[in-house]
Protein backbone atom coordinates (compact mmCIF):
# COMPACT_ATOMS: atom_id res chain seq x y z
CA UNK A 1 0.00 0.00 0.00
CA UNK A 2 2.94 2.31 0.74
CA UNK A 3 4.26 2.11 -2.84
CA UNK A 4 0.76 2.47 -4.34
CA UNK A 5 0.42 5.76 -2.47
CA UNK A 6 3.79 6.84 -3.81
CA UNK A 7 2.77 6.00 -7.38
CA UNK A 8 -0.41 8.05 -6.98
CA UNK A 9 1.52 10.92 -5.39
CA UNK A 10 4.07 10.80 -8.23
CA UNK A 11 1.33 11.04 -10.83
CA UNK A 12 -0.42 13.91 -9.04
CA UNK A 13 2.94 15.57 -8.44
CA UNK A 14 3.79 15.34 -12.14
CA UNK A 15 0.65 17.24 -13.14
CA UNK A 16 1.01 19.77 -10.30
CA UNK A 17 4.64 20.53 -11.21
CA UNK A 18 3.81 20.63 -14.92
CA UNK A 19 0.90 23.02 -14.39
CA UNK A 20 2.88 25.17 -11.97
CA UNK A 21 5.91 25.28 -14.24
CA UNK A 22 3.91 26.23 -17.32
CA UNK A 23 1.84 28.73 -15.33
CA UNK A 24 5.02 30.40 -14.12
CA UNK A 25 6.36 30.49 -17.67
CA UNK A 26 3.35 31.77 -19.56
CA UNK A 27 1.06 33.46 -17.06
CA UNK A 28 3.55 35.07 -14.67
CA UNK A 29 6.42 35.31 -17.22
CA UNK A 30 8.93 33.76 -14.78
CA UNK A 31 11.01 31.65 -17.14
CA UNK A 32 13.81 30.77 -14.70
CA UNK A 33 11.38 29.76 -11.96
CA UNK A 34 9.46 27.74 -14.53
CA UNK A 35 12.59 25.92 -15.66
CA UNK A 36 13.47 25.13 -12.03
CA UNK A 37 10.00 23.75 -11.29
CA UNK A 38 9.96 21.63 -14.47
CA UNK A 39 13.43 20.31 -13.59
CA UNK A 40 11.97 18.90 -10.36
CA UNK A 41 9.73 16.45 -12.25
CA UNK A 42 12.42 13.71 -12.55
CA UNK A 43 12.96 13.88 -8.78
CA UNK A 44 9.49 12.37 -8.40
CA UNK A 45 10.75 9.30 -10.24
CA UNK A 46 13.84 9.07 -8.05
CA UNK A 47 11.65 9.28 -4.94
CA UNK A 48 9.38 6.55 -6.29
CA UNK A 49 12.28 4.15 -6.88
CA UNK A 50 13.72 4.95 -3.45
CA UNK A 51 10.35 4.29 -1.80
CA UNK A 52 10.03 1.00 -3.68
CA UNK A 53 13.54 -0.07 -2.62
CA UNK A 54 12.86 0.84 1.01
CA UNK A 55 9.58 -1.06 1.00
CA UNK A 56 11.21 -4.18 -0.48
CA UNK A 57 14.16 -3.87 1.92
CA UNK A 58 11.74 -3.84 4.85
CA UNK A 59 10.63 -7.29 3.72
CA UNK A 60 7.26 -6.39 2.24
CA UNK A 61 6.10 -9.11 -0.12
CA UNK A 62 6.73 -7.95 -3.67
CA UNK A 63 3.51 -7.30 -5.50
CA UNK A 64 1.83 -5.47 -8.31
CA UNK A 65 2.65 -2.03 -6.92
CA UNK A 66 6.38 -2.77 -6.83
CA UNK A 67 6.33 -3.94 -10.45
CA UNK A 68 4.18 -1.00 -11.49
CA UNK A 69 6.65 1.38 -9.84
CA UNK A 70 9.37 0.15 -12.20
CA UNK A 71 7.06 0.32 -15.21
CA UNK A 72 5.84 3.78 -14.19
CA UNK A 73 9.41 5.01 -13.93
CA UNK A 74 10.30 3.67 -17.37
CA UNK A 75 7.30 5.24 -19.06
CA UNK A 76 7.72 8.48 -17.13
CA UNK A 77 11.33 8.89 -18.24
CA UNK A 78 10.68 7.78 -21.83
CA UNK A 79 7.46 9.74 -22.41
CA UNK A 80 7.96 12.58 -19.91
CA UNK A 81 9.83 14.99 -22.22
CA UNK A 82 7.27 14.45 -25.00
CA UNK A 83 4.46 15.04 -22.51
CA UNK A 84 6.07 18.29 -21.32
CA UNK A 85 6.48 19.45 -24.96
CA UNK A 86 2.86 18.51 -25.71
CA UNK A 87 1.59 20.49 -22.70
CA UNK A 88 3.98 23.38 -23.37
CA UNK A 89 2.69 23.93 -26.92
CA UNK A 90 -0.92 23.90 -25.76
CA UNK A 91 -0.25 26.16 -22.78
CA UNK A 92 1.71 28.62 -24.95
CA UNK A 93 -1.13 28.68 -27.48
CA UNK A 94 -3.79 29.22 -24.83
CA UNK A 95 -2.03 31.72 -22.57
CA UNK A 96 0.77 33.35 -24.57
CA UNK A 97 -0.49 33.67 -28.13
CA UNK A 98 1.71 30.83 -29.35
CA UNK A 99 0.96 28.94 -32.54
CA UNK A 100 -1.80 26.36 -32.54
CA UNK A 101 -0.68 22.79 -31.87
CA UNK A 102 0.09 20.80 -34.98
CA UNK A 103 -2.24 17.86 -35.37
CA UNK A 104 -0.54 14.49 -35.72
CA UNK A 105 -0.51 13.11 -39.26
CA UNK A 106 -3.30 10.67 -40.05
CA UNK A 107 -1.61 8.91 -42.95
CA UNK A 108 1.46 8.68 -45.11
CA UNK A 109 5.16 8.55 -44.28
CA UNK A 110 4.78 11.19 -41.55
CA UNK A 111 2.24 8.97 -39.78
CA UNK A 112 4.56 5.96 -40.01
CA UNK A 113 7.51 7.99 -38.74
CA UNK A 114 5.42 9.17 -35.77
CA UNK A 115 4.35 5.59 -34.99
CA UNK A 116 7.96 4.36 -35.14
CA UNK A 117 9.12 7.21 -32.83
CA UNK A 118 6.37 6.38 -30.36
CA UNK A 119 7.22 2.68 -30.45
CA UNK A 120 10.90 3.48 -29.86
CA UNK A 121 9.85 5.45 -26.78
CA UNK A 122 8.06 2.30 -25.58
CA UNK A 123 11.27 0.30 -26.13
CA UNK A 124 13.23 2.90 -24.11
CA UNK A 125 10.56 2.72 -21.39
CA UNK A 126 10.86 -1.07 -21.26
CA UNK A 127 14.66 -0.89 -21.10
CA UNK A 128 14.53 1.61 -18.22
CA UNK A 129 11.85 -0.37 -16.39
CA UNK A 130 13.86 -3.57 -16.88
CA UNK A 131 17.06 -1.98 -15.57
CA UNK A 132 15.25 -0.59 -12.53
CA UNK A 133 13.48 -3.87 -11.76
CA UNK A 134 16.64 -5.93 -12.30
CA UNK A 135 18.51 -3.45 -10.11
CA UNK A 136 15.93 -4.01 -7.38
CA UNK A 137 16.34 -7.78 -7.81
CA UNK A 138 20.13 -7.61 -7.58
CA UNK A 139 20.48 -4.96 -4.88
CA UNK A 140 17.42 -5.05 -2.65
CA UNK A 141 14.99 -7.93 -3.13
CA UNK A 142 15.29 -11.31 -1.53
CA UNK A 143 14.71 -14.65 -3.25
CA UNK A 144 10.99 -14.60 -2.46
CA UNK A 145 10.57 -11.14 -4.03
CA UNK A 146 12.64 -11.83 -7.17
CA UNK A 147 10.08 -13.81 -9.24
CA UNK A 148 7.43 -11.10 -8.92
CA UNK A 149 9.81 -8.37 -10.05
CA UNK A 150 11.16 -10.50 -12.89
CA UNK A 151 7.59 -11.15 -14.00
CA UNK A 152 7.16 -7.39 -14.42
CA UNK A 153 10.26 -7.26 -16.62
CA UNK A 154 8.57 -9.80 -18.88
CA UNK A 155 5.32 -7.77 -18.87
CA UNK A 156 7.21 -4.67 -20.00
CA UNK A 157 8.43 -6.54 -23.07
CA UNK A 158 4.97 -7.95 -23.80
CA UNK A 159 3.78 -4.32 -23.93
CA UNK A 160 6.61 -3.55 -26.40
CA UNK A 161 5.52 -6.44 -28.62
CA UNK A 162 1.84 -5.51 -28.48
CA UNK A 163 2.61 -1.84 -29.15
CA UNK A 164 4.61 -2.92 -32.20
CA UNK A 165 1.83 -5.15 -33.53
CA UNK A 166 -0.97 -2.63 -32.98
CA UNK A 167 1.17 0.39 -33.89
CA UNK A 168 3.65 0.37 -36.75
CA UNK A 169 2.94 -3.16 -37.97
CA UNK A 170 -0.84 -2.60 -37.95
CA UNK A 171 -0.47 0.57 -40.02
CA UNK A 172 2.11 -0.83 -42.43
CA UNK A 173 -0.30 -2.52 -44.89
CA UNK A 174 -2.60 0.52 -44.90
CA UNK A 175 0.33 2.85 -45.38
CA UNK A 176 1.65 0.79 -48.32
CA UNK A 177 -1.82 0.60 -49.88
CA UNK A 178 -2.23 4.38 -49.63
CA UNK A 179 1.22 4.95 -51.13
CA UNK A 180 0.36 2.62 -54.03
CA UNK A 181 -2.97 4.36 -54.65
CA UNK A 182 -1.28 7.75 -54.45
CA UNK A 183 1.46 6.76 -56.92
CA UNK A 184 -1.14 5.29 -59.32
CA UNK A 185 -3.11 8.56 -59.21
CA UNK A 186 0.05 10.60 -59.77
CA UNK A 187 1.10 8.57 -62.81
CA UNK A 188 -2.29 8.81 -64.57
Amino acid sequence: MFVAGFIAASEVGLWVLLGLGLGLRYVLRRRRASTLVLALIPLLDVALVAATAVDLHRGTAAGTTHGLAGIYLGFSVAFGPALVRWADVRFAHRFAGGPAPVKPPKQGPERMAALWREWLRVVVAAVIASVVLLGLVLLVADVDQDPVLLGWVARAWVVVALWFVFGPLWELPTSRQRATVHSERSSS
